[in-house]
């Protein structure tokens, strides 16, 4: 919905609301007039339910009123006499327009002094619990909120099972929106799996101001800008478009910011031209394809912490030199060569079972493709089990890599793929790009659906809202993640740019960690406990400090309890 069509459907609810209280206005000792002026109306109306002006803030904050605007229903209808269950009831189901009904047919007395107290226990335990979650969701949506992470796409740095907290205010609070949704969940609701939210209406996108920019290697929440999953817990083949803040929350490292020139070199990461040099805490893993003395042992994985390894392959040359066998695996399997000796190749690849058995291949039991951080690759070189580790390079053109998706009939215009990728240029907001047949795919997801334009591609004419043109503006500015398990990342190098609009927050704090593999109380990373997210040095674990001030403050309480029951009893 854009800035105009938000504001006219403002209007309409401000005029529903005035035909709809004008009477009750009146009878309150104000005057009808003031039940239509946008804005001033509620501050009105606070003042006839006797409850306070802040109160007028909270019904303008998304998600928040969803809350607000029944409290405020049952209030009016208390103070004009309405108060039964019937009549509560009444006005929540019909969204408030029972007051309507009550404002022109029914002969009602103002109730300037009411009681503000819950008639019964059960409406004061539903009071305080309607409060508490307006808290929470304030502080979810504009502040903090938790945040698990799913998968390995940033293992070492981040682990899967380690739970954070994002703040919302570092890069600047973003309002939702998607204004009719459930509270602290995301686009599905658990157990159900039903959509959270209604796709209609959307308020334009706001942004509150940012304490600090994004800047290359942050690691940054985002909603995964080529989300089209129906959601989070039972996602089917049904396509589904999502508004923005309600697509899927990603979790990557920035390394590329608005402005930058960005290319990939055998898996090195390079900003305008040098190599982009990754903080300390960062642990960025590659897939090496490791070579041993003797089979390979799973304490030989555990002792250098290899989470993800596969199979590789044994072939014999008199096959695999065959072309229509080599071809047949190349094109149909993803299978490269990996080494050879006389009579043996070995291969990688994922494979049939009837390939395999047809070809009577073997798996290799002195090969293992695993992944390695560089500190892990140099523990090895003195390993006398370990004869090699050679770092796994793609070559050549990778299927489903941004912007050449391959379809099964043309092939990439660029010979790119997640080892070898680039150059790619970040756009910046206001920024103009000359646009190309080569040069549009990078940056048509941007002009049509990010940035909402019509774009139409006849022969070399481009036209974007029905005009030729040879350039492009950016109308905001776009970031480029990646995972630091870089073999094994959904990340930019195939979704792309991830626009400003999309930005969710910072995770500034790991408040626990859960290992499922660990075993009793080793399935808790006691190490990782209340450590930062980001910062110089390894990370701290300050628990122990926690623990310190959580047993100060129970003896604190403990004392100050009982002082307070000797001065009762003097």
């Amino acid at each position: 919905m854009s800035v105009q069509g938000w504001l006219l459907f403002i209007l309409i609810v401000q005029v529903i609301h005035g035909l709809g209280t004008w009477k009750l206005y009146i009878k309150a000792g104000r005057q009808g007039w003031e039940a239509f002026v946008p804005i001033y109306n509620a501050i009105a109306l606070m003042k006839i339910i006797n409850r306070s002006t802040w109160w007028t803030l909270l019904l303008f904050i998304p998600i928040i009123n969803l809350f607000m605007f029944p409290i405020i229903w049952i209030e009016t209808l208390r103070t004009f006499g309405k108060k039964t269950t019937l009549d509560m009831v009444l006005g929540v189901v019909t969204l408030g327009l029972y007051i309507m009904y009550v404002n022109y047919t029914q002969e009602v007395t103002y109730h300037a002094n009411r009681d503000l107290k819950a008639p019964t226990k059960a409406m004061d335990t539903l009071g305080s619990l309607a409060f508490a979650i307006v808290v929470a969701t304030f502080v979810h949506t504009y502040f903090i909120q938790p945040y698990v992470i799913p998968t390995s796409s940033l293992e070492k740095s981040l682990l899967i099972g380690d739970f954070l907290f994002v703040s919302k205010f570092n890069y600047g609070a973003r309002t939702p929106m998607t204004p009719i949704a459930a509270p602290m969940v995301h686009d599905s609701l658990p157990l159900v799996g039903t959509l959270s939210y209604l796709k209609k209406p959307q308020i334009p996108y706001f942004r509150f101001p940012k304490l600090e920019k994004i800047k290359n290697n942050d690691i940054v929440v985002f909603n995964w800008p080529r989300d089209t999953l129906d959601n989070m817990y039972h996602p089917s083949n049904i396509r589904i478009d999502k508004p923005i803040d309600k697509k899927t929350n990603y979790v990557k490292r920035c390394v590329g910011i608005a402005g930058d020139s960005l290319e990939i070199k055998n898996g090195i990461v390079f900003i305008n031209g040098k190599e982009l040099i990754l903080p300390e805490r960062a642990k960025p893993q590659y897939f090496y394809i490791i070579k041993t003395q003797e089979s390979i042992s799973q304490n030989l994985l555990n002792d250098y912490e290899i989470t993800e390894s596969s199979y590789l392959f044994e072939i014999e040359n008199k096959i695999w030199d065959r072309p229509e066998v080599k071809e047949h695996l190349i094109n149909n399997f993803s299978i490269e060569e990996i080494e050879r000796d006389t009579e043996t190749s070995i291969i990688s690849g994922s494979i049939s079972q009837e390939v395999f058995d047809k070809l009577n291949l073997k798996i290799s039991s002195n090969y293992t493709l695993g992944n390695l951080t560089f500190d892990k690759v140099e523990r090895m070189k003195s390993d006398s089990r370990i004869i090699s580790t050679k770092r796994r390079i793609k070559k050549g053109p990778e299927d489903g890599i941004f912007p050449d998706f391959k379809d099964g009939k043309e092939s990439p215009i660029r010979d790119w793929n997640s080892d070898n990728y680039g150059p790619i240029y970040i756009p910046e907001a206001g920024k103009t790009v000359t646009l190309t047949k080569e040069t549009l795919p990078l940056y048509k997801i941007i002009i049509t659906e990010y940035e909402g334009n019509t774009l139409e591609v006849n022969g070399d004419e481009i036209k974007i809202n029905g005009q030729v043109t040879k350039t492009y503006t950016f109308k905001q500015d776009y970031y480029w993640m990646m995972g630091d398990n870089r073999h094994n990342s959904l990340d930019a190098r195939y979704f792309g740019y991830t626009p400003e609009d999309h930005i969710v927050g910072k995770p500034v704090f790991i408040w626990m960690s859960w290992n499922s593999n660990g075993k009793g109380i080793n399935k808790i990373r006691w190490e990782r406990l209340f450590t930062t997210v980001s910062g110089d040095g390894q990370p701290k674990s300050y628990f122990k400090y926690f623990l310190v001030l959580l047993a100060l403050y129970f003896v604190g309480e403990h004392f100050y309890k009982k002082k307070k029951k000797a001065k009762e009893n003097v």
